[in-house]
């Protein structure tokens, strides 16, 4: 059995996310049938991240096993000849047995843009959140460097639904950078933060939160008393889905063999 892994881009404005759902259009149900329709096999397409519906990706990363003997180099190719144009194989490579494309996952950066434009241009329509209302940017900076570090994230996450399982989730996660960018040319502001990983929704209500403080309704020095109230109803709003990217998803080096089992264990732990 052969393990192959491939880095995915796609445009998930018409997409219902990335994981299966009987009877909608997802990334993951489009690359499982692709890839079942090559190999003849009853392939699974294992991913890093469960993106939500309208959430685009630049390097999403899975893997899937099969017993083919197509080359790496063709399965890509050959995916990408079956997939609909807004998803594209762009890498695949053979991958040993021990590699997990979401348990092994140690940092994943998301961008979310916001353009700042009187009018938005069609082309970034479903790409990226409308904003031309004046708003604080050094005040945003500030807040979103509020964020780095390890904090209990229960006030920046959606329910699960559930008030039992809401209270057994472990809601810390750890942040190693936040931060906001100015592109005065572009005239867009973009959010790039990096983390071990995140919860559902946790991205977009961070930006909602410093739009809020953006717009002056919210102080920087508020957020550290949000991490403590763990109340969802007092962050900022959840941001729609469009403007938010999976840009990268970071792997431990696999010749380091005592680091990179480590942290399989690690992660599934966690889970």
């Amino acid at each position: 059995m052969r393990h192959i892994k491939i880095t995915i881009a796609y445009d998930g404005a018409d997409f219902h996310g990335w994981q299966n759902q009987p009877g909608m259009a997802t990334i993951q149900g489009a690359i499982g049938d692709a890839a079942r329709t090559l190999t003849q096999e009853n392939v699974q397409i294992h991913g890093a991240s469960r993106t939500d519906a309208g959430v685009h990706a630049l390097a999403q990363v899975a893997h899937f096993k099969t017993q083919s003997a197509l080359p790496a180099s063709e399965f890509q190719r050959a995916l990408n000849a079956l997939l609909p144009p807004a998803i594209r194989i762009i890498a695949a490579e053979e991958v040993g047995p021990d590699f997990h494309s979401r348990w092994q996952a140690r940092a994943k950066t998301y961008r979310y843009r916001i353009y700042r434009g009187h009018v938005l241009p069609p082309f970034e329509h479903r790409r990226a959140l409308h904003y031309s209302g004046p708003l604080d940017e050094q005040a945003m900076a500030a807040a979103a460097r509020e964020f780095q570090g390890e904090h209990d994230f229960t006030s920046f996450a959606a329910s699960s639904g559930s008030e039992d399982e809401d209270r057994e989730r472990d809601m810390v996660r750890l942040i190693y950078s936040s931060e906001i960018i100015c592109d005065l040319e572009r005239e867009e502001i973009a959010y790039f933060v990096r983390g071990r990983s995140f919860l559902r929704y946790m991205v977009r209500k961070i930006v909602g939160t410093l739009i809020e403080v953006g717009k002056g309704r919210l102080a920087s020095a508020e957020i550290a008393q949000l991490f403590k109230l763990r109340d969802r109803s007092r962050c900022g709003p959840t941001v729609p889905p469009e403007g938010l990217y999976l840009v990268a998803i970071e792997y431990p080096d696999p010749t380091d063999s005592l680091a990179f089992f480590a942290h399989t264990r690690r992660a599934r732990a966690r889970t």
